[in-house]
């Protein structure tokens, strides 16, 4: 009869475990990857703005930051100010070339977790500026990358190539 219980309970303990689900685990550097760029149209005739989503995974879920965040490493003149970064580039005579633009695409993405520390993963969509008014450019892409609270930075992404309307 004892074996017969232990039998039931290690069937029972084992039937208990196997339907746990086991936390995902990431590294506490962000990764992300590309999803997809779609134009936004704003009823102007022209391209003026698409909608990124990427998709990320993080170990610690870090990511995001409050309009309080003002701290010297995350102040208005730091570099961190922002916490993901886009890079608008155009085809020029079929060479890529990085334009440097008056304001940043940049963006300061909010917290993505309640909770800290946990592996986070999902999609992102930010809206952003594609077309540059003063070039005659058609063809542009987007590099951009993710950091998190501990500075931690994501692999560097680039977007397949959109033609703009202008």
């Amino acid at each position: 009869m004892k074996k017969f219980s232990i039998g039931i309970l290690i069937l029972a303990l084992a039937t208990a475990l196997s339907g746990c689900r086991r936390e995902q685990k990431y590294s506490v550097v962000p990764h992300i990857e590309f999803v997809s760029l779609e134009k936004i149209d704003d009823g102007t005739g022209h391209d003026n703005q698409a909608e990124l989503t990427i998709y990320f995974q993080d170990g610690d879920g870090d990511i995001g930051l409050d309009e309080t965040d003002k701290n010297p490493v995350f102040s208005v003149d730091s570099p961190y100010y922002y916490n993901f970064f886009i890079n608008l580039h155009e085809k020029q005579h079929g060479e890529w070339v990085e334009l440097e633009l008056p304001t940043p695409l940049h963006a300061r993405v909010p917290h993505l977790s309640k909770v800290v520390p946990e592996s986070i993963e999902g999609t992102l969509s930010i809206a952003t500026f594609i077309n540059n008014p003063y070039s005659m450019y058609d063809t542009v892409r987007l590099t951009c990358w993710l950091v998190d609270r501990a500075l931690h930075h994501s692999d560097t992404i680039t977007t397949p190539e959109i033609i703009v309307k202008k």
